[in-house]
């Protein structure tokens, strides 16, 4: 009898992340999570019913490389080659380029969101080409399409998740390795809440992961979630930038770090 798929996924503590553990797990996946903190995540996965022998916890932080690197070299290890890696780990934090401790901020951005996309995936290339089957899955955002004010940092940064992956995709074209890109609007998860401004045709996690887990199954390589979030998106990308600008004057903008 065949194992069951396995499923590696970051950012798995909290949010999307979590979310798509369980969503995962509901459909008879082994599971690889990612974690800082690897007691707290064993606890968690224990509360949800996932057994010991269905689940591995891999210590890594994605702004780490030799960690994110040695997780996925270490799964492969343990428990062979997943046949889906999900680069579900992201900060959101607002700045503001006048202010020189900002710049750090927006390294911590970019390391997490695009570096670490990239760490994630980097084990698991040339094994899945060499066997021909595998899907990769990066998160973008609907704030990647246009900037908003405050959100320099997390919008250029999911802006450049969107591309990269669109790259990947080309590179790995004919392997057998499928590359998809996850676009979501607004989620209720612990990065949004403290949102100071409105957030249209918000979704729960679980309502989420159940659209990415059908958009991830069928190898689709780019998906807005919800999809009402993909015509505003395409709306905003056709105003011109009188009328986009306009239209967010006043604003509220992303928290900064510490605020």
């Amino acid at each position: 009898m065949s194992a069951a798929p396995l499923a590696f996924i970051t950012g798995a503590s909290s949010g999307i992340g979590q979310a798509l553990v369980l969503r995962y797990h509901r459909a008879g996946y082994r599971l690889a999570l990612v974690a800082r903190r690897v007691a707290e995540m064993q606890a968690w996965a224990n509360a949800q019913g996932i057994a010991p022998d269905q689940r591995a916890v891999y210590a890594a932080d994605v702004r780490e490389l030799p960690t994110i690197t040695g997780a996925g070299h270490a799964c492969i290890a343990a428990q062979g080659v997943p046949d889906v890696v999900i680069a579900g780990a992201g900060i959101s934090v607002g700045i503001d380029t006048a202010i020189e401790g900002d710049l750090e901020v927006m390294r911590a951005v970019y390391e997490t969101n695009n570096l670490g996309t990239a760490a994630t995936f980097h084990p698991f290339i040339a094994p899945m080409r060499e066997r021909g089957t595998g899907t990769l899955v990066g998160i973008g955002s609907v704030g990647g399409i246009r900037g908003m004010p405050g959100h320099g940092a997390y919008c250029s940064s999911k802006a450049a998740v969107i591309s990269y992956c669109e790259s990947l995709r080309g590179e790995l074209r004919g392997a057998g390795v499928r590359v998809v890109t996850l676009v979501p609007g607004y989620v209720d998860t612990p990065l949004t809440r403290a949102n100071r401004y409105a957030m249209p045709f918000l979704m729960q996690p679980a309502d989420f992961a159940d659209r990415a887990f059908d958009a991830i199954s069928a190898g689709t390589s780019y998906r807005v979630i919800p999809w009402q979030m993909g015509v505003v998106a395409k709306l905003l990308r056709l105003l011109p930038d009188p009328v986009f600008d306009a239209a967010l004057a006043g604003r509220p903008r992303k928290h900064r770090a510490g605020e």
